[in-house]
């Protein structure tokens, strides 16, 4: 049972409903941690802002799901786990990539650099050495690249956070953690 309330657009305020109604168009549904975000306008406007920020970024989907996916994983967050390994196959990843990148893996190198450095923010909270960002760097990716990954790991925190903090139930397929096989 969620922590904390999953508000319905049809029986809340104007602004709240407003966002719910733009996520719900752009996912056929309303997936449950908006719902509990949306407790907060401030905090479901910043939310849906960086997903759509990001979402026209430079770092394709793809790699962007794999991110979330070994974030996610990392963090023992169900929720993010099941709904960005669903979003990631739609961004054309394997179900083969999708379970690799769960574990920070990847066949492609430079998806792979790009998911240890990910993997390394988060172990390290951010404290990162110069070279680490060397190693993505030389792996291919340029300084605005290097960012977008802190970016795509920033937010992937926020909703890691928000899901298993609230124990928000998931309305996506299933996907098993690596840490619970």
């Amino acid at each position: 049972m969620t922590r904390v309330s999953l508000i319905d657009s049809r029986s809340t305020t104007l602004d709240r409903a407003a966002l719910l109604t733009q996520i719900h168009g752009a996912f056929g549904a309303t997936p449950n941690m908006f719902k509990a975000v949306a407790n907060s306008p401030a905090a479901l406007k910043s939310m849906w802002g960086a997903f759509g920020a990001l979402g026209g970024g430079v770092i394709p989907a793809k790699l962007g799901e794999q991110i979330a996916v070994a974030v996610a994983d990392r963090n023992a967050c169900d929720y993010c786990l099941a709904a960005h390994t669903a979003l990631g196959r739609k961004a054309g990843a394997s179900a083969e990539e999708m379970t690799a990148a769960q574990a920070g893996q990847a066949t492609d190198p430079k998806t792979a650099a790009a998911l240890r450095f990910a993997l390394q923010l988060v172990e390290a909270r951010g404290q990162v050495s110069q070279a680490d960002v060397e190693a993505v760097r030389a792996a291919g990716f340029n300084d605005e690249e290097i960012v977008e990954i802190l970016a795509h790991v920033a937010l992937n925190l926020f909703t890691n956070y928000v899901n298993v903090a609230f124990a928000v139930p998931v309305d996506f397929p299933a996907v098993k953690l690596r840490s619970a096989a």
